[in-house]
């Protein structure tokens, strides 16, 4: 008679691996859930599908995820919101100058956020606000507001140090923002195809770019008055 199969170490018999299996769970839905919502929307995003990408079944999901909108609030503060207390921290702790601050924020936001799936959240909800307001006041609450008022305490940094002369908070605020905004939808335009809107745009160059006109402006700056001869006064005539 054939002895049954011993269990292996990778089976049911351990219940580490289960235990880290059940851990990862919660992760391994959020990342379905980015990808099937900036890929087909909110609206056409079905729980079955999230589920059945991240292995597991529809029950399962559930288990964390109460509802459909539970589960895209916690895809916005796993991927967005949820980071917004580490950069205080980053924007409190910085030593330097208020221009090389603001330049590391626009250039750790493309790398955290831009660069990745995440950027793709804007555009859906500039998409479907229309048929979701809740969606939207949630992101409008959890990453457009406290995102403004990150970027006022930097502008208010450096005109309390004498860095920045700013003469309307509230629009130089948009105008940090807007830029990046834009480079993060281009993101995912035309399909999605890399690019985007604009395939022959690199979004490093854009983002100096972008920060060395907000720190020096278009204009060219005046220098020193420049000390021109007079006339010689032995060929001077009255």
């Amino acid at each position: 008679m054939l002895e049954a199969p011993s269990s292996s170490p990778e089976t049911a018999s351990d219940p580490s691996r289960r235990v880290r299996r059940k851990q990862a769970r919660p992760g391994e839905l959020l990342q379905a859930a980015l990808e099937l919502f900036v890929d087909k929307g909110y609206a056409a995003t079905r729980v079955e599908e999230v589920a059945q990408r991240a292995g597991v079944s529809k029950g399962t999901l559930f288990l964390y995820f109460a509802s459909k909108e539970d589960l895209f609030k916690a895809v916005v503060r796993e991927n967005i919101s949820g980071r917004f207390p580490q950069w205080s921290l980053e924007v409190d702790s910085h030593t330097g100058t208020s221009a090389d601050l603001l330049r590391r924020c626009v250039l750790e936001w493309w790398m955290r956020v831009g660069a990745t799936k995440a950027s793709g959240i804007s555009k859906l909800i500039m998409s479907e606000a229309g048929n979701f307001p809740e969606l939207a006041t949630f992101y409008q609450q959890e990453v457009v507001v406290p995102g403004n008022e990150l970027i006022r305490r930097i502008l208010q940094r450096g005109v309390d140090e004498g860095e920045f002369q700013i003469n309307n908070m509230a629009c130089s605020i948009y105008a940090v923002l807007a830029p990046l905004r834009l480079l993060g939808l281009s993101q995912h335009s035309l399909g999605g195809q890399g690019g985007g809107c604009t395939p022959d745009l690199q979004p490093a160059e854009f983002l100096d770019v972008h920060v060395n006109t907000l720190l020096h402006g278009l204009c060219i700056q005046p220098g020193p008055a420049v000390q021109r001869p007079g006339p010689d006064p032995d060929t001077f005539l009255p």
